[in-house]
């Protein structure tokens, strides 16, 4: 079969934090090395603001940590979905309309929502970004500090052919509206933090700004502590997990199962589930289908597997990290946020190109990896990591 791609002991390692490509010096750390539980902020009103919230993803994850750091805070969203039940989320009142959960009408008006969210004015404002949520005003520059934790710029305005969104030539006039939008609304922020070197540098690309890199909190505690008798699987299968839409290419994860000989798990939910159910119905290893596994079920899987299948330009990817919180292997692309997560011919192997007979062959060469080294890398990404750095930058830049 041919594949075509479709639509197209961790807080002691804590002696840095990255910003703007660099290091911060040996001389400024203690002022910015913080203990996870230290609250930041405290005395001061607090916004928080995140785009839109949804059941299950990342960056809702993000921000329910960030949130933990400063449990004073008021918390902001866009809307949160039907089967939300997350306490405590004041909705704009973009909730109230028909534009609600319909996140390509309502993009041209989220600055607008942003700008007038609330007359209350707070001390300070961190928003935990990937579309509009940095441009948040709730007070004047002078008086209120803003902070933003950016997951990613809006991928449909600036990068639009990593997942298609916004890639049509006739949405290219409205889209440099937007850009534009984007870059003069979000002149007022003090500091940007970026979830990867890969955001960081598109950050300084597209917006022309500095920002600090902290990674985003991943559950090694929980991934790595598995029962005993998930410990013992086999590792008999190959297993990608993730949202099942176009540009997570699981149609080339089948064919690298397909080229390796070996079934293959696939973990998520999508649009996509469909054509990736008749596209395993023609090749000639078994591909099982888990919908929506629960997080104690996906580390079963983990745990299972011989090899996480990730083909995927990322721009972190927390999954990767999860699997190898479980000792197991990442196979995936040599770009975007695996270059920070995965440490090539040790905790996994990075490939260039998007021909399934390349990940075939490292398929091969799997036991030459050590669990326990792939653990101890995973480490470094834990939630107790996230909050150290995070209270850190939050001090460092709210004065």
């Amino acid at each position: 079969m041919s594949w075509r791609p479709a639509r197209e002991p961790c807080l002691r390692r804590l002696v840095s934090v990255e910003t703007s490509g660099d290091v911060i010096p040996a001389g400024r750390q203690s002022d910015l090395d913080r203990s996870p539980g230290s609250r930041p902020l405290r005395g001061r009103s607090v916004a928080l603001v995140h785009e839109w919230f949804g059941a299950t993803g990342g960056s809702e994850e993000v921000f329910r940590r960030i949130a933990e750091l400063v449990p004073h805070a008021e918390r902001f969203v866009l809307w949160k979905d039907r089967n939300v039940s997350e306490p405590g989320l004041r909705e704009s009142w973009l909730a109230r309309t028909p534009l609600a959960r319909n996140k390509a009408l309502a993009l041209p008006l989220m600055p607008l929502v942003w700008r007038t969210l609330t007359r209350e004015r707070y001390d300070v404002v961190i928003s935990s970004s990937h579309a509009f949520a940095h441009t948040v005003r709730l007070g004047s520059p002078e008086q209120t500090r803003y902070l933003s934790y950016v997951h990613a710029p809006a991928r449909y305005l600036w990068s639009p052919t990593f997942d298609g969104r916004g890639s049509s030539p006739l949405l290219a006039p409205p889209r440099r509206v937007l850009q534009a939008v984007d870059v003069r609304l979000s002149r007022h922020v003090h500091g940007y933090a970026a979830n990867s070197r890969e955001v960081q540098n598109r950050i300084r690309r597209y917006w022309g700004r500095d920002a600090t890199v902290i990674n985003p909190p991943v559950d090694t505690d929980y991934f790595a502590a598995a029962p005993a008798a998930d410990r013992r699987q086999s590792r008999d299968y190959l297993l990608g997990v993730g949202r099942w839409i176009p540009y997570k290419n699981f149609d080339l994860v089948i064919a690298i199962a397909e080229v390796a000989g070996l079934p293959l798990v696939l973990a998520g939910s999508g649009p996509e589930e469909t054509n990736l159910r008749r596209l395993a119905g023609r090749v000639g290893v078994p591909v099982t289908f888990e919908v929506m596994p629960g997080k104690e079920r996906l580390r079963q899987l983990y745990w299972g597997a011989r090899a996480l299948l990730f083909p995927v330009h990322e721009d972190f990817g927390m999954i990767p990290v999860e699997a190898q919180a479980c000792g197991t292997p990442v196979l995936g692309l040599r770009r975007g946020g695996l270059l920070e997560t995965v440490t090539d011919g040790e905790t996994g192997f990075l490939v260039d190109s998007l021909d399934p007979a390349e990940f075939g062959l490292l398929v091969r060469r799997l036991p030459e990896l050590t669990p326990e080294r792939i653990q101890d890398h995973a480490s470094a990404f834990s939630g107790q990591e996230f909050a150290a750095r995070m209270s850190a930058w939050i001090d460092h830049e709210s004065n």
